[in-house]
């Protein structure tokens, strides 16, 4: 995690938690040559709108007064999707036996992805359930994990 995405990290979270909300991810990025600075918030029941402006709302005065960015950069608050990413352990300890779509760096037996049941997590790598059997997957071949979406 950046310094940045750090430090706002630790000025957000009591305020999106005083909103009934938790903070799922924090994200400094720069698209089209503009920076983006974005809090993913979640909430049992889902996130509505209102909770997003409620964040947006207690978050934004903390970010003037504290000043962590000397860049330009647009402040947005989104929920963190029903196909969310999994980044940190806790991410993937919450979504044990769910169903995940996992990209990968390079090709593994000829697939850039696969989707899999996630079994379990470590530092080291993940294990899926997936069609032909069980897979297990460095974490240095793992680009991104994200909830699986059925239509």
């Amino acid at each position: 995690m950046s310094k940045i995405t750090a430090l706002v990290e630790g000025l957000a979270r009591p305020a999106v938690e005083e909103q009934g909300c938790s903070l799922w991810d924090v994200e400094y990025v720069k698209e089209a040559g503009s920076w983006y600075l974005r809090l993913y918030i979640d909430k049992e029941g889902g996130v509505s709108i209102d909770d997003c402006e409620a964040v947006s709302r207690a978050v934004d005065p903390l970010l003037d007064e504290a000043d962590p960015i000397q860049d330009a950069y647009t402040f947005e608050v989104s929920s963190a999707g029903a196909d969310r990413v999994l980044k940190r352990p806790e991410h993937f300890a919450a979504f044990l036996g769910a169903e995940v779509d996992v990209k990968f760096y390079r090709a593994i037996d000829g697939q850039k992805s696969c989707t899999g049941v996630l079994e379990d997590y470590s530092q080291e790598g993940l294990t899926l359930s997936a069609p032909g059997g069980r897979r297990q997957l460095a974490r240095e071949d793992v680009a991104s994990v994200r909830l699986h979406i059925k239509f």
